[in-house]
């Protein structure tokens, strides 16, 4: 039996326009030449500079930090159960994975175990973890900024979506994992293999980055290269994370996290239980308790329960059938590879959101990446496609934030107003995850770029 950790409080667009080469302008047209980078207006050249960035990032980081330590247990109630882990493993040397089953994978334990390393109070650990997500995020937050020509814009971006997100990205491994999509999915185009081995790095930390190794197997162009640059690197980090544990002495646990699921039912803030949410608005045998094992609140009855169960079978096919899509799509559309990795990666990550009974606020992290990564790198005909998802998941992000930490307690309660609110905020992710999946299949239904010959050269 696993040694019982201590409690904490819970909370835990027009396709064919986007499609078609660009055309040339017009020789006297007023957008006949790109505006040079001096024309642009002074408040944007200043917003838009490396210190104006930097101030923006030490600015936004230090609101979070602010904000976390004003709600403490709702936010770093999680990292104290990490340090529990970590230094109850040093002291007596029964770690998770290694000598009891865990609810993440392998290498989380390097996240987890780092502060405590360093440190001998909670305080030092918190801090500690606190600096070791921000010094991520500074990683790649300084790559998006590096990547021309628009990389300071979605630098911006992304600072604007985790003040929107809220504290919640601080007090867990979502902190830790999504800048890593961020970089997997930057370095995706000219290093494919380095990506493949930052996103499966990623999985084994908490397994969502493993939908951006889904998407790069299913946009991969040729079997060389998804041996190469997908298979190979994939596999390399996972026999090295699987080998140190099998080491230590792991076993099976050393994949248990894959089961560890298995008896939970419908988290209550989980899109598919916002029926039952609502419903809880005119029917009152509608409950939410709380599970003191896993530390989180559930909807609980049979119909609860089998729609957990369903949902089991339901997120791989989910998973799988966004990859094929993908794979159609990448196939039919050669000229739009990155596009569609984006748009693979986006929906596979809101597919794990969507299908999935647990529904952790800090889940959202994930979602912010590809767009982030989109502002980059999308097509020239591609770039307003992803403008209203950008601003989609800026309102899902607030809306998140409101709903955990600001008002979870009004939402338990069933609060009406709250309930509409955490209910707009699924249907939020319902409609992203239905756009991506959309686009997907237009790409994947639509023609090949015609290639047209060479014009005849006279000789005379």
């Amino acid at each position: 039996m696993p040694p019982e950790p201590p409690r904490r409080d819970a909370g835990d667009d027009d396709l064919r326009d986007a499609d078609r080469p660009a055309e040339p302008r017009p020789a006297g047209g007023r957008d006949a030449e790109p505006r040079p980078a001096g024309a642009r207006p002074a408040l944007e050249r200043a917003v838009l500079s490396g210190p104006a960035l930097a101030v923006g990032f030490v600015l936004a980081h230090l609101w979070l930090v602010l904000d976390a330590i004003s709600w403490r247990g709702q936010i770093y109630g999680d990292v104290t159960l990490y340090e529990w882990w970590a230094r109850n493993g040093l002291s007596t040397g029964q770690w998770p994975v290694l000598d009891y089953d865990w609810v993440y994978p392998a290498a989380a334990l390097v996240p987890v175990t780092l502060p405590a390393l360093v440190t001998i109070t909670t305080l030092g650990y918190e801090a500690v973890w606190t600096a070791l997500v921000i010094a991520l995020d500074g990683v790649a937050v300084w790559q998006l900024a590096r990547s021309a020509p628009r990389g300071r814009v979605a630098a911006w971006w992304w600072l604007v979506f985790l003040v929107a997100l809220g504290p919640i990205f601080l007090g867990r491994l979502d902190g830790v994992v999504a800048p890593l999509i961020v970089l997997a999915l930057l370095w995706a185009g000219r290093r494919p293999a380095v990506a493949a081995a930052v996103a499966t790095l990623g999985a084994w930390i908490k397994i969502a980055p493993g939908a951006v190794v889904v998407a790069l197997a299913a946009t991969a162009r040729r079997g060389r290269d998804l041996l190469r640059d997908v298979v190979v690197p994939g596999a390399a980090v996972s026999l090295a994370v699987v080998g140190l544990a099998l080491l230590g002495g792991a076993g099976e646990r050393a994949w248990s996290v894959f089961g560890e699921q298995g008896a939970r039912t419908l988290q209550a803030e989980s899109v598919a239980a916002t029926w039952f949410s609502v419903a809880r608005l005119w029917d009152p045998t509608v409950h939410i308790a709380y599970n003191d094992v896993i530390y989180t609140y559930e909807v609980q009855g049979d119909a609860a329960r089998q729609v957990a169960s369903g949902l089991d079978g339901l997120l791989p096919v989910a998973v799988l059938a966004v990859a094929a899509l993908a794979w159609a799509a990448a196939r039919r559309r050669p000229d739009l590879s990155a596009d569609v990795l984006l748009l693979a990666a986006a929906a596979g990550l809101l597919a794990l959101i969507v299908f999935n009974k647990v529904g952790s606020p800090q889940f959202v992290a994930w979602i912010g990446p590809p767009v982030a990564a989109a502002l980059v790198l999308a097509g020239p005909g591609a770039r307003h496609v992803w403008s209203p998802p950008a601003v989609g998941m800026l309102l899902v992000a607030l809306g998140t934030q409101v709903l955990y930490p600001v008002a979870y307690g009004e939402f338990l309660a069933g609060e009406p107003w709250m309930v509409v609110v955490a209910a707009l905020r699924n249907v939020g992710l319902v409609v992203l995850l239905g756009g991506a999946v959309w686009r997907l299949g237009a790409l994947a239904a639509s023609r090949r770029p015609r290639v047209e010959p060479a014009p005849a050269v006279a000789h005379g």
